[in-house]
């Protein structure tokens, strides 16, 4: 080799574990092709986020004609089951089979629930929106059933296949395997949300039933694919079930950390405060700014770039020692800009300047759940990483459902009271329901850093978290 080309070489050895800390993931017991295909189940996950949060609640309200209220609702009902995934994987790790697989069953049966909420989900969804001659009781029934269906599946799905990749991949790659698998969460999120933008600019009712239909079956399909021969069939480790630890004894050293409940407020208020416009944005664009299906489902695909940004960011400025209240402050700080932003769109009506404050509302939320998380690792050392995380995972669960409802029943409340002028004449019913939940949730981030801000002046103490963080510590 040349001098030219040996230096070229070197440099590119130099730069691409930086651009790609999942480069070397790749082990003598776990190739590199299998950890991809193992990664796919995030990409069905991802598939089913877009689709529930995203392109959904557009659909529903605007073409459906269903009301924002129920269908806030209806994308909270997955979320009950957020604050139990603490218990399916500890219930994966005790499973007792006789064939000796511990993860491999409830993947699979997250991914049957999966698919049977999304082969039903479109006739309920036409029954509800009264487009049929069926009860319209019945269809809000089933698509409830469908959503939780879907969401009981997902958090499944994902908790049992961490774990499963964890358990295969060797001690010392683990952090760079969970890396490439959250970095494919985000890939299934942006390449799916243009996607569904792309089947469904020409939308109509057989359309929607097309895709959701097609989503089951590409969420079948790939988790297969995903799960074949990746688990060891066993059958002594799952012989006989281990002793379960108690509960209550490390749930009471944990809250004896002075910093553990104002965090869990901060994380609260301030995932509330970045969820409320989890259904409203599209239905904005589409109602406000005249933004059609296709548009407004890559605002989701915007969110998630920021929010891949956010991550990006938040390790190199961990690394370099910030503080993790800190950055959580910074990012309910950009969010509550990005939401100023967002709130004076009605008047100006650009969809340049919209885009912009939905990619810093992604960023922010970003920047925000990373500095939480980390600073729910600092309290690890007092009960346990798992309760300590699994904690701040039940708390952005709940926060995140309520934000939701809340955000979709005050946008109904509003539009109704301006519809009857209880507000003023000043008050447009189809713009300002909106722009009042949006500057609702800067008034929530700036409590969020009220409250968060004390926690800033505690210095690190001797073996507490180094700052240091990479992908393989995102939530899961």
């Amino acid at each position: 080799m040349n001098p030219f080309a040996e230096r070229i070489a070197q440099r590119w050895r130099d730069v691409a574990p930086a651009l790609l800390p999942f480069a070397d993931a790749a082990s003598d017991s776990l190739s590199l092709a299998r950890l991809m295909r193992l990664s796919l189940f995030q990409v069905t996950v991802g598939m089913a986020v877009v689709l529930l949060n995203g392109t959904l609640n557009r659909v529903m309200i605007v073409e459906l004609g269903v009301p924002a209220a129920l269908v806030a609702v209806m994308i909270a009902l997955p979320l009950v089951f957020a604050p139990l995934r603490a218990l399916i994987g500890f219930r994966s790790d005790h499973f007792v089979s006789a064939i000796g697989w511990r993860r491999v069953p409830f993947v699979w049966v997250g991914t049957l629930l999966m698919f049977g909420g999304f082969s039903f989900m479109p006739f309920a969804l036409l029954v509800m929106s009264g487009d049929t001659q069926g009860p319209v009781l019945t269809g809000q029934l089933f698509a409830g059933l469908s959503f939780l269906l879907i969401g009981a599946g997902m958090h499944t799905v994902q908790t049992a296949g961490l774990a499963l990749a964890t358990d295969i991949a060797p001690e010392e790659t683990r952090p760079r395997v969970v890396a490439l698998l959250f970095v494919m969460l985000l890939i299934g999120m942006l390449v799916s949300s243009l996607v569904f933008g792309w089947l469904l600019e020409d939308f109509s009712q057989i359309r929607l039933i097309e895709v959701l239909q097609g989503t089951a079956l590409v969420a079948l399909v790939l988790n297969v694919v995903a799960l074949w021969k990746q688990e060891t069939v066993d059958p002594e480790k799952t012989a006989e079930p281990e002793t379960r630890a108690r509960f209550g004894p490390a749930w009471a050293r944990l809250r004896q950390d002075p910093r553990t409940g104002r965090l869990l407020l901060a994380l609260g208020i301030g995932t509330a405060g970045f969820t409320m416009q989890d259904i409203l944005l599209e239905p904005f664009g589409a109602q406000v700014l005249g933004m059609d299906v296709a548009a407004t489902t890559r605002l989701t695909a915007l969110l998630a770039f920021g929010t891949l940004i956010a991550f990006g960011l938040s390790a190199r400025w961990l690394n370099r020692g910030t503080d993790p209240h800190r950055l959580a402050g910074f990012g309910a700080l950009i969010g509550a800009v990005a939401f100023v932003i967002v709130s004076i769109i009605a008047a100006i009506k650009s969809q340049v300047l919209f885009g912009a404050g939905v990619l810093f509302i992604g960023f922010g939320a970003g920047l925000f759940s990373v500095g939480t998380l980390v600073a729910a690792m600092d309290l690890a050392r007092v009960a346990g990483s798992g309760l300590a995380l699994g904690a701040w995972g039940a708390v952005q669960a709940t926060a995140t459902g309520i934000g939701i409802g809340i955000g979709g029943a005050l946008r109904d409340t509003i539009s109704y009271w301006i519809d009857r002028g209880w507000l003023g004449p000043a008050f447009d019913a189809m713009s300002d329901s909106y722009t009042l939940v949006y500057q609702l949730e800067v008034f929530l981030l700036f409590v969020t850093l009220a409250v968060i801000g004390p926690l800033a002046k505690f210095a690190r103490e001797a073996g507490d978290h180094d700052g240091r963080i990479g992908l393989s510590e995102f939530p899961r």
